[in-house]
Parts: structure tokens; C-alpha cells; sequence
């Protein structure tokens, strides 16, 4: 709402406005003495019981009560707290009564209310001159005789206009509390008699200078001299006072932010000047020094640094955004919403924020190269949010794009603070892809499987599932990320690789409610609000999540299985230095130690071996992370963490669209998508050098094999020989049928998964089958061909012969067999032709008497 309606005078312009003024006014006079409410004046007055009754119903009293301050937040740089943004309702800062100079006050005594000390809220004899002045054409601009009391009480009407809920109330509440009308004027004059009683002059005054509404959205004394003169109230001299004063009664003409209106100020501020120096509050010298005095020589225009959008600290807007719309929901504000926003525009809070404003603006210089702020291609965004282990603490919510509440924003910039919930940045999150299989992980080992069990990574239709108990037919196609990625993986190198198909076949044999679950005690939700969907898809991450949600769970991981929910104050304190605490820290254990630890002696790989190659920082610090890649590329992920500090890095397409960030370069050395591991490395390698971690535990060899069967060997065994094998180890015996191969028809040739392998109970094994048309071919090297000869006859081989070549040879060797071809070892059909070659004379000449 604009201030500019506190300057606003409506004059009465017909005769018989102006004589009811005139009478009004006159009755006023005579009532106010006839009910004995000021000071024993003699005025000649009307009195009437009606108007009596009239003023006898309106209300008496009003409390100055708390003005709206500026709020003050604070983060941390190099581990010392800094200031970093103030944010306020109103750009004031209230001010005690000897810290204001003694030029201010007398420039609003004798400028505004002479007699103010004389009178007791009302001043009868400028309420006469008032009536007399509105039979000439109006109140004019004394706006009907208002002590500096009544202005006081008209500033404190306006401000608790502000403090309705609805922006239709306050409209009204405001319009009523400026409207120049007798019913309104009675009531002003009331309430500050009403003020005077209470109050000493002192405070009335103190209040009056410190409510003030001084234009250009500045109120106080104490913010109007820094806007202007760029310096404190308690040091101005007599024009500067003089011009502060000037402003109050007209602050949009008469404000200082524009030359252009210098000389509406003067004219006012030459008015104060002297009745200043008639009070002799100056010296001639000091009142000539100050008529003689030009604005623009003493005018230090200084725009107020205030609003997220000023904060210090390169990137930190956005945390500031998320801070505040925080500390507004806290209980040490008040028991209810409407309680909270009033303390909250009142201000005066000192905030303590969990923000690392250094790593901060690291992390905002690395968005900047990498994901570039102005790409035109796509409707790029990206975020990069840190969260310390073991506490929830925030450290860092860097954003490619830069901090603009406007209506209109630059395309470099954008209202949206793409890494938290929608109901405090207006962003609905993002599918995370494959960051998501952590909970699959999780609830895979927490049921007892091993990451060493083998799994199916085939891309295929996958049914049924259980959900919640109850079978769930719904078919699911599972396509890989990358072509080759089919056959069996074991869940180590599955979590690695992020084979989609290998988390397929996980989560079939648990129960998708059991993973919904476990992302939920971590903490993940929809950034939307609603209930994390729990259809198959969303075991590879089809939910929209905000990043600092998937930071904060997995710090979770890293933390031994207690999450803590991410916390942004610390510590807040009010005006009177009272500290009434912060977010509470909220931990939970989300699993067991040894679920979470094995998780991660999984994810680790991801790292050293897998699809986040290039993430490990070069000072050797262990760390896990998990990679996200939506189906057609449009976000991507990698979230990981040490033993101190969890980041995710996110980025992709903010206006739904599916253009594929592995198509489009960034501009520096490589795609968008293709850099992310680099781009993480360089964000966290800060992050380690402030937060030293230390080694994570190693899961057990219990834990990592859990309760996992190893396959029998049961090569060579007839098919029911193996079945029993099978059905005895807790294993389910699968007919893959014949295949050609050698040994007796019917005996087992291979098993899928092959023995040695780690299955869990239940699992199924495909047992193959030898048809008997294969034969292997013997070792014959170094065998006289008459053994050569009888041992392929043994194997099966009918179809043998001796080629009319020969290796070189000696008295030891000639005649034995030189080479076998096939070669030896080599399973083939028996009708294959076999041949063999001998050795000669040592000129490769035929031997001798070779049988």
C-alpha cells in the first residue's frame, strides 16, 4: 500500500462544507472543556448531549506499541558470523529518545505543534484556528489543528492497518485512518488525549519521530537521515533537521530522493528554520547558515541495502528467500500465523542462519561457468545445495540463475528458488532418476539380501510387484541407459553401473510400500506436498523432489541411518537482545548403522568404478554418490556425500519440456549432462577443505553378504540329481533346456547364475542341459599320434587327419604331435573335422617310421 496516502488532504470546498466544518470544529472546542478531558482553556463553543454521546462512545485508548524495524540476518564466513541481508516491512530503525539530535526534535515541535508541551493531546487554540481556517476553503495544512500527538495517533492507525490479514481490510483500515472527516477527526482527538495520559511528552515525541512516514518507502527519523544524508539522526544540523520535518506533512512532494523536488522543501524547511530560530532553538548564525543552505549540498542519496535481493554474499539471495519465509513459520514469533507476520513486520529480529556464505558463493561461481545463466536453448536451471552431516545444518543453496521477485524477470534471472519445496520457492521439484535407488539399496539390505547377490539387469517388461502386501500386476517396461547393459550383475556392481534392470529385479522381491518408507524416514517427499507415488516406476525415481530434499537424505545415509531435517536458523534474537532459540535439531534413525553403512560401501563404487567417475576429489577424502538421468535426459543428478557434508548437484529443464542435456554443450568442455561429475568434484572439493571428513565405517562381511545362498556346482550332474542339489540349498530349479554340448545326454552342462554365485533364498536357477553332440578336443601336444589318435577317438572325433606339414623337430620330438585344430580344450560338434600336425626332421622334413 502506498505511503502516499498518509500525505493525502481532502478539502471541503462548498460553503456549507466549510460553515459544518467551522461549527463542528466550535462544538468540538466546546465539548472538550465541558467534559473536562484538557487543559482548562476558555474557547467559546456549542455543546449538545448528542455530541457528548457522540464522542463519549468512541474509544479512549492507544498503545504506541511496537513499530516495524528492520530485520538483520547473519551467516557464517571463514567460521565467524557476518551480516548479510536486511529484510523489513517498513525501511525504519527505531531510535531511543537521546539518541535522536536535539535539532530533529525541535524542528518537529516548532514546525508541527508549538505548544506541544502545554497541551494534553489537543491544542484548542490551532483546533479554533482550524474551524476559522476551513470557512476560508479547507483544513489547509494544519490538517485541522493535528497536535504532533494526533499525527502520532493517525501514523498508528496507518501502521495497524498494515498488521490486517486481508489486502481488502487493509485498504479500508488505512483509508479510514488518513480520511479528513469530523467522525475521524473526533476520534484522533480522543485517542491522543487518550495518549497523553498514558504517555509522557517525551515518549509521545520519541514515537512521533520514529513512526513518521518520510517518503521513498523510508519511515523514521533515523532511516530518513540515512537515506538522504548517509548518516545517523542523532548528527544532523538545523537544515538537515529542518528538511526531514519538511517532508512529513507532504512526503511524496517534499522528499529528498529527487532535485526536482528540492524546492518544495526548502519552502517548507525555511518555515521551520524560523520558527526555530523564533523559539531560539538557533543562533542567527546558525539560522542564516541553514536558510543560506542548498539541498544538493548536504543530500547523500543512499539507497537502503535491504531485501533478499540486496544480500551480501554472491548467490545468497535465494537462502535468504528460503530463511525468512522459515523464521515466519517459528513458534518464537508467535503462537499464530496472523501473531507471526505482525512480530515479523515489526521487526527489530536479529537472525542467525546456518548459511556458509563463503562455500556459497564457490558453489554460485561454479554454476556460473558450467551451467550457463543465459543459454537460450534450453530453459536451463540448476542448483547446487550442501547440508552438514549429523545436524541438518544448510550450508550452501547456490542457484544458476540469479535472485528477481519481479513481475517481469530478466531471462538470466527468475523468482523461483528451483532447490527447495513449492511452498517456499514456488518450484514444484524435479524427477530425481536414479538417485532414488539408494532406498531401494537400503531396503534391499535392511531384508537381509547381500550386495553380492546376482540380480537380472536385463531391459524387459517387469511383473508382478508387491505393494503393500497385495500383488500388483501392473506391467512395467525397464529400458537401460546405455546399450550392453542385459544379463545378470551382482547388486554391488549393479548399484555402481545404476542397471536399471538390476533395481527392477530388486524391488520385486520387496515390497514398494517397504521402499516408499525408507524414502520417507530420509525425509523425501514431493516438492508438491502430496504423498510420495509408489506405481513400479517410481523405484527409478519418477517423483518430483526438491535437491536440498535429496542432500538432506543423503546426509541421512552418511550419518549411520539418523536423519536430521535440514534446518536454516540458528538462533534468533529480538530487539531487546532476548535470544529465543532456533530450529530445534531433528534427528531420527531412519535405519540401522549397519543398513546404512552397507549402502554405502555400495555407493562408494559409483565413485571409484561406476557411473560417477570424475566426482572423487583429488585430496583422497571418501565419499558416495549416486547419479540421476531421467528417461530422455532432461534432469540430471549426482548427489553424494563424505562423512561431513552431503551436496547434490541438479540440473535440467525448468519449463517441462524434454530437451536432452547430453545434446547441448555447456560452452567450457563438454555437454551438460556429460560434466556433472566434474562439476560436483569441484563443488565439493571446498567443502572437504572447510569441513574435514574422516573414513566411513565398512559394513561387515555379514552385512555385505546378508543372507544370501551361493549357487551349487552341479555341472555333470543328471537333471534330477541337480534339482535335489537345487532344492536343498534353498534354490529354485529352472528347465533351460538341451543345449549342444558334451559329456552324457541329459547331464548338466551350465547353470544361470553360475555356480559360486550369491542368490537370496527363493531365488530361481536356470539349469542347461547337454544334448551329448559336442566333444572337447583333447590336450594332444607333445603325445605320440598314436595316443593323439586314440584319445580324440575316445572323445568322439571320428573325423581325424594328419596334415602334410611338419613342425621342425629332433630325435625327442619327431613324430609327436606339434599342433591340434581345433585347439585343445575347444568344445565343438563331434563331426567336426580334427587335424594334427606332427613333427618332423629338424628341417621340417617328413619324419620316418612314424605309426
Amino acid at each position: 500500500m502506498s505511503a502516499q496516502k498518509s500525505a493525502s488532504r481532502t478539502k471541503p470546498v462548498s460553503a456549507i462544507g466549510a460553515f459544518v466544518g467551522f461549527v463542528g470544529f466550535s462544538a468540538l472546542a466546546g465539548l472538550l472543556v465541558t467534559i473536562g478531558v484538557t487543559p482548562a482553556i476558555a474557547v467559546a463553543g456549542v455543546t449538545t448531549t448528542s455530541t457528548i454521546g457522540v464522542f463519549e462512545s468512541l474509544p479512549e485508548y492507544i498503545e504506541i506499541g511496537d513499530l516495524p524495524q528492520r530485520n538483520e540476518l547473519y551467516a557464517y564466513q571463514g567460521g565467524k558470523s557476518v551480516h548479510f541481508a536486511t529484510v523489513y516491512d517498513q525501511n525504519r530503525q527505531e531510535l531511543k529518545y537521546d539518541q535522536i539530535s536535539d535539532q530533529l526534535k525541535n524542528a518537529a515541535i516548532d514546525g508541527e505543534d508549538k505548544r506541544f508541551y502545554d497541551h494534553g493531546g489537543v491544542d484548542l487554540t490551532s483546533l479554533v484556528r482550524a474551524g476559522v481556517g476551513s470557512v476560508a476553503g479547507g483544513l489547509g495544512d494544519s490538517g485541522g489543528g493535528s497536535t504532533l500527538t494526533m499525527q502520532l495517533v493517525r501514523n498508528i492507525k496507518m501502521n495497524q492497518a498494515l498488521d490486517l490479514p486481508t489486502k481488502e481490510e487493509q485498504q479500508k483500515a488505512y483509508a479510514e485512518a488518513t480520511e479528513q472527516t469530523i467522525p475521524r477527526k473526533l476520534e484522533e482527538m480522543k485517542l491522543a488525549i487518550g495518549l497523553a495520559k498514558k504517555y509522557t511528552h517525551k515518549e509521545i515525541l520519541t514515537g512521533y519521530l520514529n513512526i513518521a512516514y518520510f517518503g521513498d518507502q523510508t519511515y523514521g527519523v533515523q532511516a530518513a537521515a540515512q537515506h538522504y544524508y548517509n548518516k545517523n539522526a542523532t548528527d544532523l544540523t538545523p537544515a538537515e533537521a529542518a528538511s526531514l520535518i519538511a517532508i512529513v506533512q507532504y512526503p511524496e512532494a517534499r522528499n529528498l530522493s529527487n532535485p526536482s523536488k528540492y524546492e518544495a522543501n526548502v519552502a517548507r524547511r525555511n518555515v521551520i528554520l524560523k520558527s526555530m530560530y523564533a523559539q531560539e532553538h538557533l543562533t542567527k548564525e546558525q539560522f542564516d547558515q541553514a536558510i543560506a543552505s542548498n539541498p544538493k549540498d548536504y543530500v547523500k542519496l543512499t539507497a537502503p541495502s535491504q531485501g533478499c535481493r540486496a544480500s551480501v554474499g554472491d548467490g545468497s539471495q535465494f537462502f535468504c528467500d528460503y530463511a525468512v519465509k522459515v523464521v515466519k513459520e517459528m513458534s518464537q514469533l508467535g503462537s499464530s500465523q496472523k501473531e507471526r507476520d505482525a512480530a515479523w513486520r515489526n521487526g527489530g529480529y536479529q537472525i542467525q542462519t546456518t548459511l556458509d556464505i563463503g562455500l556459497n558463493a564457490q558453489q554460485k561461481q561454479i554454476l556460473n561457468t558450467y551451467d550457463n545463466k543465459a543459454e537460450a536453448r534450453i530453459a536451463l536451471g540448476a542448483t547446487l545445495n550442501s547440508v552438514e552431516v549429523g545436524t541438518g545444518r544448510i550450508l550452501t543453496m547456490a542457484q544458476n540463475k540469479d535472485y528477481d521477485q519481479s513481475l517481469k524477470s530478466a531471462p538470466t534471472s527468475t523468482s523461483l528458488n528451483y532447490a527447495v519445496d513449492e511452498k517456499y520457492g514456488s518450484s514444484k521439484g524435479f524427477q530425481t532418476g536414479s538417485t532414488f535407488k539408494a532406498f531401494t539399496l537400503l531396503d534391499w539390505v535392511k531384508a537381509g539380501h547381500g550386495l553380492n547377490e546376482t540380480v537380472n539387469g536385463t531391459a524387459r517388461t517387469v511383473s508382478p510387484w508387491n505393494i503393500c502386501g497385495q500383488t500388483d500386476y501392473t506391467q512395467f517396461k525397464v529400458s537401460n541407459d546405455s546399450p550392453g547393459e542385459n544379463g545378470n550383475y551382482s547388486v554391488i556392481g549393479a548399484t555402481a553401473g545404476s542397471i536399471n534392470g538390476a533395481f527392477a529385479s530388486m524391488a520385486q522381491k520387496l515390497d514398494l510400500c517397504d521402499i516408499k518408507t525408507m524414502a520417507e524416514n530420509f525425509g523425501v517427499h514431493r516438492a508438491d506436498g502430496t504423498e510420495l507415488r509408489k506405481n513400479p516406476s517410481f523405484i527409478l525415481g519418477t517423483n518430483e523432489v526438491a535437491p536440498l530434499t535429496m542432500a538432506a537424505a543423503y546426509a541421512g545415509i552418511a550419518n549411520n541411518g539418523v536423519f536430521c531435517k535440514p534446518i536454516a536458523i540458528e538462533q534468533i534474537t529480538n530487539d531487546e537482545g532476548k535470544k529465543l532459540g532456533g530450529q530445534t535439531k531433528d534427528c531420527k534413525q531412519a535405519v540401522d548403522p549397519s543398513v546404512a553403512q552397507t549402502a554405502v560401501y555400495a555407493m562408494k563404487r559409483t565413485i571409484t568404478s561406476g557411473t560417477a567417475r570424475g566426482a572423487q576429489t583429488y585430496d583422497g577424502t571418501q565419499m558416495f554418490a549416486k547419479t540421476g538421468t531421467t528417461d530422455e535426459a532432461e534432469q540430471i543428478w549426482l548427489v553424494g556425500s563424505s562423512t561431513r557434508v552431503a551436496t547434490s548437484y541438479w540440473q535440467g529443464n525448468t519449463d517441462g519440456k524434454k530437451l536432452n542435456l547430453r545434446h547441448f554443450s555447456n560452452g567450457v568442455n563438454g555437454t551438460y549432462a556429460g560434466v556433472r561429475a566434474d562439476v560436483w568434484r569441484q563443488a565439493q572439493t571446498p567443502v572437504n577443505e572447510a569441513y574435514p571428513a574422516g573414513a566411513f565405517t565398512d559394513p561387515s562381511s555379514t552385512s555385505i553378504r546378508g543372507n544370501s545362498i551361493q549357487v551349487p556346482d552341479v555341472s555333470g550332474k543328471s537333471a534330477e540329481d541337480a534339482r535335489a542339489t537345487l532344492a536343498g540349498a534353498g534354490l529354485n530349479y529352472v528347465d533351460g533346456g538341451a543345449q549342444p554340448g558334451g559329456g552324457q545326454p541329459g547331464s548338466v552342462s551350465s547353470t544361470s547364475p553360475a555356480a559360486g554365485s550369491y542368490l537370496s533364498r527363493g531365488s530361481s536357477v536356470t539349469v542347461y542341459t547337454s544334448d551329448g553332440s559336442q566333444a572337447t578336443v583333447p590336450d594332444l601336444p607333445g603325445k605320440s599320434l598314436q595316443d593323439a589318435r586314440a584319445e580324440l577317438g575316445d572323445a568322439g572325433f571320428s573325423n581325424v587327419s594328419v596334415i602334410d606339414e611338419y613342425a621342425k623337430g629332433d630325435d625327442s620330438t619327431r613324430c609327436k604331435v606339434a599342433a591340434v585344430a581345433p585347439a585343445p580344450g575347444t568344445a565343438t560338434s563331434k563331426d567336426t573335422a580334427v587335424t594334427v600336425k606332427i613333427y618332423g626332421t629338424k628341417d621340417g622334413k617328413a619324419p620316418k617310421d612314424c605309426k
